[in-house]
């Protein structure tokens, strides 16, 4: 996540982060809740009940957490892996995995873009694994739920209603390789300058303007 919501927008929050653990509360108590329950109900589901054009195969494995070898820079090996934690993995009829992200949003736009560093991270890291056999994923994507209508008659049976929609995510392998080999330039070099698009950083700079 740090990839999408860490480097795309701020360099400057992100080297804080990593070099002296700076980092502000995040006020987002329904992530954890809601993707718990997501992963819930995808355990051990056919991926062709997810969507009809994934292969054939069945969720096996979900919240599990990956390390990956060091990562290499034109043929140097760098000090920096890959560690997270994905939703969902499936065993394929083929040998192959599939990889699926679990996403909450009220957005019907496409979101393959935004996400595609964040799955190719956790990709590289089960086809590169520190320890143990590599995976071999034949695809990965979004499982998006939009919360957009109330079901339930009653008070006691109220809940909110979700639209499901599986978005496949292609591969980047190139691009993958040059994201991260400038993320970790930027990380070995010197404090970068404020992100353009960084609340915080616009924050801290007109509260400094002010005096305060």
């Amino acid at each position: 996540s740090d990839l999408t919501f860490g480097y795309s927008t701020c360099h400057r929050c992100l080297w804080l982060f990593y070099w002296f653990k700076l980092d502000l509360p995040k006020m987002m108590p329904l992530v954890s809740p809601l993707s718990a329950m997501q992963e819930k109900v995808f355990r051990n589901m056919d991926l062709q009940e997810i969507d009809a054009n994934l292969p054939k195969g069945k969720v096996t494995r979900f919240g599990q957490k990956v390390k990956s070898q060091d990562f290499m820079i034109n043929g140097e090996k760098t000090r920096w892996h890959i560690a997270g934690k994905y939703d969902l993995l499936s065993e394929n009829e083929d040998r192959t995995a599939s990889l699926i992200d679990c996403k909450v949003s009220k957005s019907e736009d496409s979101q393959s873009g935004r996400y595609a560093p964040q799955l190719e991270a956790y990709v590289f890291a089960l086809e590169h694994p520190a320890e143990g056999e590599p995976e071999v994923v034949s695809s990965m994507g979004l499982l998006k739920w939009n919360p957009d209508h109330v079901v339930g008659d009653s008070p006691s049976t109220y809940a909110f209603g979700v639209s499901q929609e599986y978005e496949e995510v292609a591969r980047d392998v190139d691009g993958f390789y040059k994201l991260m080999s400038a993320c970790i330039e930027m990380l070995e070099g010197q404090l970068p300058e404020p992100g353009d698009k960084c609340a915080t950083c616009k924050y801290l700079n007109d509260r400094d303007a002010i005096g305060l």
